[in-house]
């Protein structure tokens, strides 16, 4: 019998595979690569019968680091490898998978590569280094693991450039309705105009709070006046006032946007310039033991 395939489910195949974490790729390949690596490391350096255990100084050492060693240059070329997308046993996908587990695994290489001797010295500041480069990794897996799903719930189904365009245009709408108003309380409306609503610096981005925000500022004042003052029909306070309420609830959402961006990305200010001084401090390391000790 003639087996016709479904094109729909090998579609569905392929779309589900596509999109599999790198985390997860090939069922978790290469953690259990890593795995096997680091079991293998602690099982010799654990036989070994020798009194104390072996150091960097050690045949068992040099093995050890120059696994390392190596295994951080090879880390380092993942910049490179994202500019050749190509498909495979060595996709993107994969090379991240490996990167990911591969550098988890200097911790124990690494770690039975000094021994457990640290001092104040070269040698312990490349450690501190790498060490300092994973846990950034770990953050930034971290941050990609949940922060997408929750960029895509505050959005709504709108991007950051309708977000945008959607506060330009109450703020095109708040002048406008801002004519008939007090020279005092026109001067609130305008000072949110002016401002620039998302300044504040790096912190104010991470955390989302925006001390001096004008538009809050002009909203809580011009309610107080409200409270003063007797209803009247088309009152244009009322129409600024709901401008402004409208105005704040966008506010809140694109900061959100940028909060989330900003800790989308901000560990990569650390991951890779300390994997420069990394690759600095190894080659000091390096140097140092071949031709002073």
């Amino acid at each position: 019998m003639l087996m016709v395939k479904n094109p729909t489910a090998t579609g569905r195949r392929e779309r589900t595979s596509a999109h599999d974490s790198f985390l997860r790729y090939r069922n978790f390949r290469w953690a259990k690569i890593a795995g096997l690596i680091c079991v293998i490391a602690i099982a010799a350096y654990m036989l070994i019968d020798i009194k104390p255990h072996p150091s960097g100084s050690t045949a068992e050492g040099y093995v050890l680091g120059t696994i390392g060693a190596l295994l951080i240059l090879w880390l380092t070329l993942l910049g490179v490898r994202k500019r050749a997308m190509t498909p495979g046993r060595w996709s993107l996908r994969a090379w991240t998978s490996a990167h990911v587990y591969l550098g988890l695994s200097l911790i124990v290489i690494a770690t039975l590569h000094t021994g457990f001797q640290f001092g104040w010295n070269v040698h312990t500041l490349a450690y501190a280094l790498m060490m300092l480069v994973i846990l950034s990794g770990i953050w930034g897996i971290t941050m990609y693991g949940t922060l997408p799903q929750a960029l895509s719930d505050n959005r709504e189904m709108m991007t950051e450039t309708q977000m945008l365009e959607a506060l330009r245009s109450i703020d095109r709408q708040l002048h406008d309705a801002a004519q008939p108003l007090p020279h005092e309380q026109a001067a609130l409306v305008l000072s949110s105009l002016e401002q620039n609503p998302f300044g504040g610096g790096l912190w104010a981005r991470l955390t989302g709070r925006y001390r001096r925000c004008a538009t809050r500022a002009a909203q809580i004042e011009l309610r107080r006046d409200a409270a003063f003052r007797p209803k009247i029909a088309d009152d244009p306070l009322e129409r600024v006032d709901s401008l402004l309420e409208r105005k704040s609830g966008l506010l809140a959402r694109v900061r959100r946007h940028l909060k989330l961006k900003a800790l989308l990305e901000v560990w990569l200010y650390v991951h890779v310039p300390v994997t420069f001084a990394l690759i600095a401090a190894l080659s000091a390391h390096i140097v140092s033991v071949f031709f002073y000790w």
